[in-house]
């Protein structure tokens, strides 16, 4: 109740005070999660290569599809077999766009979905690998590689590859990947059936800024320029902040996060949780004692919860 009555308050001073970016000059992308709700937004156009590698469960293609007016690339692994198969879109977590190769991260769980008869999508963001640039994406919280995993969704159901099933489609988040997550869910519910983050970053984007972004300089001051701190501008951070809206979410949520995660705080992710209880999201976190931010030791276990959790929702 009190991330809702949050919200209404951080609505109101909004409007009748403060614009919701500080000057087109600073800022030319809308951050806010009612300024990306607003969008329309328009997925498309999702290709698929001959395969690039294969083996006894399933070939592997390189994709690209429309997100609004950019061509995003990624991997697709698909399961051999006619299908149609249920369909992941996966969010990958942090990694400079400067040495990030199409596909990288989720290893594991692009090769143990697709050997499981999951189609697997893993979406490279714009700025990375052979999607197109955005210019703004350093200064729009995320929210722009948020559009390019909804738009992967509805590329998905706009999509006439006949091994797809378009009525059966869920998200997977990883660290940055997984507020990303959120705030797809938050910005444009219904697209997914379901969705899973691991160890994710917060839902609130003061907690992350204060953890990354402050600490480079550079985009640090940028952030600021345009947005102001968070203690003075405190309605403009709310707005940016996927928590104050999760009772838009009709998605069923399964978070994942270890106690000794020193990248991102097990706290987080109990304060995630407690956003979604309050309002009224069906979702579960499950903690593993002493896992670390790469759950070496409990992966094996969770993916299988995944499965189940998967089975369950998309039918």
């Amino acid at each position: 109740m009190k991330h809702l009555l949050t919200r209404l308050i951080v609505t109101a001073i909004v409007v009748a005070s403060i614009p919701l970016i500080a000057s087109p000059a600073t800022a030319a992308t809308d951050p806010t999660i009612p300024g990306a709700i607003a969008r329309e937004r328009t997925g498309g156009d999702l290709r698929a290569s001959r395969a690039i590698a294969s083996n006894s469960e399933y070939t592997r293609h390189r994709v690209t599809y429309r997100s609004n007016d950019l061509t995003i690339s990624g991997i697709m692994n698909r399961p051999r077999g006619e299908g149609p198969f249920p369909v992941v879109i996966l969010a990958h977590g942090y990694i400079d766009p400067k040495v990030y190769w199409s596909g990288q991260g989720f290893m594991r769980e692009q090769d143990w979905l697709a050997r499981n008869g999951y189609v697997v999508i893993h979406v490279d963001y714009r700025n990375h690998s052979g999607s197109d640039d955005d210019p703004d994406h350093d200064l729009n919280m995320r929210i722009g590689y948020a559009e390019d995993v909804i738009n992967a969704g509805l590329a998905v159901k706009e999509s006439r590859l006949p091994y797809l099933d378009k009525d059966r489609v869920a998200v997977l988040g990883r660290s940055m990947g997984g507020g990303v997550v959120y705030q797809a869910l938050a910005i444009q519910p219904g697209v997914f059936d379901a969705a899973v983050t691991y160890a994710s970053v917060s839902s609130d984007p003061v907690d992350n800024f204060n953890r990354w972004q402050r600490k480079r300089y550079d985009i640090g001051d940028r952030i600021l320029k345009a947005y102001g701190e968070p203690r003075s501008n405190p309605a403009l951070w709310a707005q940016m902040s996927s928590r104050n809206y999760f009772d838009r979410i009709t998605e069923p949520v399964l978070a994942f996060h270890g106690t000794n995660d020193r990248t991102c705080d097990i706290t987080w992710a109990r304060e995630t949780q407690e956003a979604l209880e309050e309002a009224g999201v069906d979702a579960r976190l499950v903690e593993y004692k002493g896992a670390d931010h790469y759950f070496y030791g409990p992966w094996a276990d969770s993916i299988r919860k995944v499965d189940a959790f998967f089975d369950k929702h998309l039918r």
